[in-house]
């Protein structure tokens, strides 16, 4: 099969109010990965995906039912339209999903819906916490108290509320996978609370990483630069948009579809048994990340 030729910057200047939905953005981000062949690698594992509804979430939803787990989605109430999509796209993978609606800052919803995966599958294997909310702001004075607590309870609280829920139920073997960020190591002049958390969740990763070995459950991160997702038009101006990506070496934005299968790759004991509190970085290009 021949490359998959990808969109690249400038992109459509486009804006969204919070939270976004993927079904309105143009062009839509890639996650069906054609050229991705599964091999079986999740057969009957069982995966949790916060912020599975769209994106890099999304993405990977399909890979790992195209490698044979079945997944339960977490995703706000009113990124519906967007859940119902990646339910439709798992189910072509010939695997069944779950849809859990709700908000990881809350403690008492992440335990339900873990609870409430137990119940569909039977069991649970894999946590991805990927969930995310990001506000830009050009000046610290002009960050609000309020987008500053909701950056923090989503980005890190939240990963840290799924798995405590999650840890009674992973078997030996079982995986986490965490969602950080370049600007986690590199810091982001107009994304400092997002920035803030994403460097918690790569040292999040490392300390739960250590803490879990014992118990033979690997904790790792993926920390991709800039990402064609709904995070865009959600939190930046319509020419900050269209510029995503345009200063990496690959002059583009990644598609969801390029970011997925470190996440199988992470999940999968085939290929990473023997890694754990890693953080590794996609970036289109760029050979340093700090």
């Amino acid at each position: 099969m021949s490359r998959v030729k990808q969109p690249r910057s400038p992109m459509p200047p486009q804006r969204q109010a919070q939270p976004g939905l993927e079904a309105r953005m143009k062009p839509r981000p890639r996650y069906q990965a054609p050229l991705y062949k599964g091999s079986g690698k999740l057969e009957n594992k069982v995966a949790i995906i916060t912020g599975g509804d769209s994106g890099i979430g999304r993405a990977v939803a399909v890979l790992y039912a195209r490698e044979g787990a079945d997944v339960a989605i977490v995703y706000l109430v009113g990124e519906q339209i967007d859940a119902e999509e990646t339910e439709q796209a798992v189910k072509k993978e010939g695997r069944r999903t779950l849809l859990l609606p709700g908000d990881v800052s809350d403690p008492d919803f992440c335990k339900a819906a873990v609870e409430r995966t137990i119940e569909e599958f039977g069991h649970l294997d894999i946590l991805v916490n990927n969930a995310g909310y990001q506000q830009t702001q050009k000046r610290i004075e002009d960050i609000p108290l309020e987008q500053w607590e909701r950056t923090f309870k989503t980005n890190i609280f939240g990963y840290f509320y799924m798995v405590r829920a999650a840890l009674p139920h992973l078997p030996e073997g079982g995986a986490i996978i965490n969602c950080g960020s370049i600007t986690g190591m590199q810091g982001s002049k107009n994304l400092i609370d997002y920035s803030a958390t994403k460097g918690a969740i790569h040292a999040f990763t490392k300390s739960l990483a250590q803490n879990l070995v014992d118990r033979q459950i690997r904790v790792n991160c993926v920390a991709p630069g800039p990402i064609w997702t709904v995070l865009q038009p959600v939190s930046k101006s319509e020419d900050e948009v269209a510029a995503h990506g345009q200063e990496t070496p690959m002059q583009r934005p990644g598609q969801p579809e390029e970011v997925a299968p470190i996440f199988v790759f992470f999940a999968s004991e085939a290929d990473s048994s023997y890694i754990t509190g890693e953080v590794v970085t996609l970036l289109g290009g760029k050979t340093t990340a700090a």
